[in-house]
């Protein structure tokens, strides 16, 4: 197959009316830097094909040749790095219409793990399409430097977070900025599930899992959220926002 066969490349079926794909960073890229609304048909070009993956799978491993980058249409991945002695540090929780393996674009090796949390639908863009289109379509490279900065700025935050806050403070953020993302993608804010278990998210804060559940026990008692397993509420969002400074 040739390059110019390679370009005219569609997928019938992308449902750019999703919820998530309207929100969906990579689909961002069909839009012109001027304007909200994306061109339907470079998107068919860029989002080239489905993948589903079933809880507990591996999407990619630390160390394997990057052959894509993806955009999760409904599930939550988690990302991390894995230590000689047998522990992991978690890197991220992605949630639909994030983009996922951007950071790993300059070296073209994947630099975590990605697994699933849950069923998860996602978006394949091949590298080889991608750079294609990156040729085609100039003001690409720009989208795709503006998702790398909103990738370095994630993880300058984690830094932060497990350098400077204490551990409440971690949980408020964790849980603010959570809500935040979910308000972004067209979600509730105030009402979510929480795919990941209380010891993923210790791993990622740095903390241990009974702080995780004591922590937020006394958010519930203090009225800040109702937990209900892994339901949880946002009762008053101003002072959780002000107890994780934010």
């Amino acid at each position: 197959m040739n390059a110019q066969s390679k370009k005219l490349t569609v997928v019938s079926d992308v449902d750019c009316n999703a919820v998530a794909c309207r929100n969906c960073g990579i689909c961002r890229l069909g839009a012109p830097l001027d304007s909200t609304e994306a061109d339907s048909r470079l998107l068919e070009r860029i989002a080239k094909n489905r993948r589903q993956i079933k809880r507990g799978d591996l999407l990619y491993r630390i160390g394997e040749p990057l052959k894509a980058i993806y955009a999760i249409r409904y599930g939550t991945i988690k990302t991390y790095l894995s230590t000689a002695d047998g522990r992991s540090q978690i890197t991220g929780f992605h949630i639909a219409g994030d983009p996922l393996g951007l950071a790993d674009l300059h070296d073209g090796v994947c630099s975590t793990e990605a697994r699933a949390l849950e069923n998860t639908s996602l978006c394949e863009i091949p590298i080889d399409h991608l750079q294609l289109l990156t040729e085609e379509i100039p003001s690409l490279r720009v989208q795709l430097t503006q998702l790398l900065s909103q990738e370095v700025q994630r993880l300058q935050g984690l830094s932060l977070l497990l350098g400077k806050k204490t551990a409440e403070e971690r949980l408020a953020t964790f849980l603010i900025t959570l809500s935040q993302r979910f308000a972004r993608r067209g979600y509730s804010s105030r009402e979510f599930n929480l795919s990941m278990s209380r010891n993923e998210i210790g791993t990622y804060l740095g903390i241990v899992e009974e702080t995780v559940c004591r922590t937020l026990a006394r958010f519930q008692d203090d009225g800040l959220i109702e937990n209900q397993r892994r339901l949880i509420s946002i009762l008053d969002a101003d002072r959780l926002a002000q107890l994780a400074q934010v």
